[in-house]
């Protein structure tokens, strides 16, 4: 049930009273949805009365006209009129309006109203999957930027998140590099290492550079190789020198992971980072399980799961290999035992995984392999969040002039300086100091990056343009961001004048456009969170500062030619708009400066 201090929408009231009317006027019709929806013609309409004549075999109008007719007497409804064949024209009173709003702004948690679900269940969300001793790149952004906006929406909605990053800390590449690093002691710490306080960057060019030496003469020297293969057995049975060298490069790496993260203006800490070695301890008894139970069979010497459903190029069926011919682990053992994990020890009712859309056969064969096994069932559900590629203005994959994948540090540093210099542009025109513009400039770059993201649909490819991002027009997060500080600015200037909503003023147009508008603020969200859609939020903001705009064009809201109460009630208006804007971008992880 939602905790006390939810405000019902108005269209969720309007909704319920169309339904008992239904009831009460066609008692032969049963549970009846009235079909409600916006209409330009009105605030509402709804359509649910015509298919429900022909089922009753009844005139649509008189039937409209009997539901209208039963109807409650209550200060909701202005105006309602029967149209076409049967369609009922809804416009709301403007009391109703501003009373449901008022409700809204005297919400004391903040919430503007949006029910808290404290008996909503615990989601496990992967997302952000960095690899140790790699550089992130412009390919773990999405992950990053749409996993971290699920987070704040779903906590916000009630449910319980867990963070989890399944970070790329095991393989063979590390006995090389634990290798070159037992025979070169001193390599790591070269530019001012782990032990003397190094930077994020200065961490992963260490990392980088004993990278390329490790290669160079893993691929020169068999002597080398057939050293560091033999490390790669001793990591994985435990040895302790080789896993301390092993923990070193998770902890440099880390600095570097969140360096990056505090770029991005992302929280993360350390219990959330459970990599793939978190699990090696699972992985035996994860594959002895899916094959007693038949789930995996032996073929050619591997322990495999077959679909009827996927073949290969020569439609023989490709299965997913859980465990190599040679006795080594694949990755769907261990995300097999990563799931197992979440849904058994960390109680799981749903799990998210925020991965690349190229991965889905493989996430699509784990779900189904964990349905058989049992792990997911009716009651635990995965889903993965799939998303595009980003790409460059070419519309081919970003890549730098020489063809290398951005850096995501590059991108990110690049976006800051380019929006600082449009902050810049108008900083003295409102007096910001130089501490403003570059806390002001962050807050618009990373914003920027961060919208043009989270505004597209997850599963589409997009454009990576910074231009446009930084832009005061369009739908970008400065419009979003400009538009909440203009409002601080007439809050600052508005004296000795104070929001106050007032039910019973007449509304214009654009006042009632926008205060309908706020008022849908909790049911998107909770659109979003229950189909994991944070592009939907973030068209409902821009809608909302849209709807902004045209209510600045058409409504002054400090005049000296307005009477006290209607300059009140437009201060309400806005305030609450206001609030609304710095809520929904927060839920996304953008930052609203309240200068600007």
């Amino acid at each position: 049930m939602p905790e006390h201090g939810s405000v019902n929408s108005l269209a969720s009231t309007l909704q319920q009273q169309l339904a008992d009317a239904l009831t009460a006027a066609l008692p032969d019709a049963g549970t009846a949805d009235p079909l409600l929806r916006r209409s330009d013609r009105a605030d509402f309409q709804a359509n649910g009365i015509l298919a429900l004549a022909k089922k009753l075999k009844g005139n649509p109008r008189e039937l409209a006209a009997q539901v209208t007719a039963a109807l409650p007497a209550t200060d909701l409804i202005k105006d309602i009129e029967v149209s076409g064949p049967g369609f009922l024209n809804i416009t709301l009173s403007d009391k109703a309006i501003i009373e449901t709003l008022a409700a809204r702004a005297a919400d004391e948690g903040g919430r503007l109203g949006v029910p808290y679900n404290s008996a909503a269940g615990t989601t496990v969300i992967d997302y952000a999957q960095p690899n140790v001793a790699k550089e992130m790149h412009v390919g773990h952004l999405r992950s990053a930027v749409i996993g971290d906006a699920m987070v704040q929406i779903l906590e916000f909605t009630g449910e319980s998140v867990v963070r989890r990053h399944h970070i790329g800390d095991w393989g063979t590449q590390f006995g090389m590099l634990i290798q070159y690093l037992i025979e070169h002691p001193d390599e790591l710490n070269h530019d001012g290492g782990e032990g003397d306080g190094a930077d994020g960057e200065a961490a992963m060019s260490s990392l980088n550079r004993l990278y390329k030496a490790s290669r160079v003469l893993f691929d020169s020297d068999e002597e080398f190789k057939a050293r560091s293969r033999d490390r790669v057995v001793a990591l994985q049975a435990g040895e302790p020198e080789t896993l301390a060298m092993w923990q070193r490069f998770v902890d440099e790496s880390k600095i570097y992971f969140y360096s990056v993260f505090d770029k991005l203006d992302m929280e993360i800490s350390d219990p959330d980072i459970i990599g793939e070695s978190g699990y090696n301890d699972m992985l035996e008894e994860t594959c002895r399980i899916l094959e007693e139970t038949g789930v995996a069979v032996r073929s050619e010497g591997a322990l495999c799961v077959f679909f009827d459903d996927v073949k290969g190029p020569d439609g023989n069926p490709t299965p997913l290999i859980v465990k190599k011919t040679n006795g080594g682990y694949g990755y769907a053992a261990t995300d097999l035992s990563a799931l197992r994990d979440r849904v058994q020890n960390l109680k799981a009712d749903s799990l998210l995984y925020v991965v690349d859309s190229r991965q889905s056969l493989h996430f699509k064969m784990v779900f189904e392999t964990a349905r058989r096994a049992g792990w997911l069932n009716e009651h635990v559900k995965a889903h993965q969040l799939a998303f595009g590629t980003l790409l460059g203005k070419d519309g081919k994959p970003f890549k730098t002039r020489e063809g290398v994948t951005v850096r995501l540090e590059d991108l990110l540093d690049e976006a800051v300086e380019r929006a600082t210099a449009v902050v810049r542009e108008k900083a003295e025109k409102i007096g910001l100091s130089e501490e403003e513009i570059v806390e002001n400039g962050r807050y618009v770059g990373i914003g920027a990056v961060k919208y043009a993201d989270l505004s597209t649909s997850a599963v589409r490819d997009y454009k990576f343009d910074l231009d446009q991002m930084v832009s005061l027009h369009g739908d970008t997060s400065v419009y979003l961001q400009y538009a909440y500080a203009r409002i601080r600015s007439i809050l600052r200037k508005a004296g000795d004048a104070k929001p106050v909503a007032h039910p019973e003023l007449e509304l214009a147009p654009a006042e009632r456009a926008l205060g309908l508008h706020l008022d849908q603020f909790g049911e998107v969200l909770s659109e979003v969170a229950a189909g994991y859609e944070p592009h939907k939020l973030a068209a409902y903001l821009y809608q909302l500062a849209s709807h902004l705009t045209t209510f600045y064009d058409q409504c002054q809201v400090l005049s000296d030619d307005n009477p006290a109460e209607v300059v009140e009630n437009r201060l309400f208006l806005v305030e609450l708009t206001a609030r609304t804007l710095h809520r929904g971008m927060a839920l996304l992880g953008i930052r609203t400066p309240e200068r600007l």
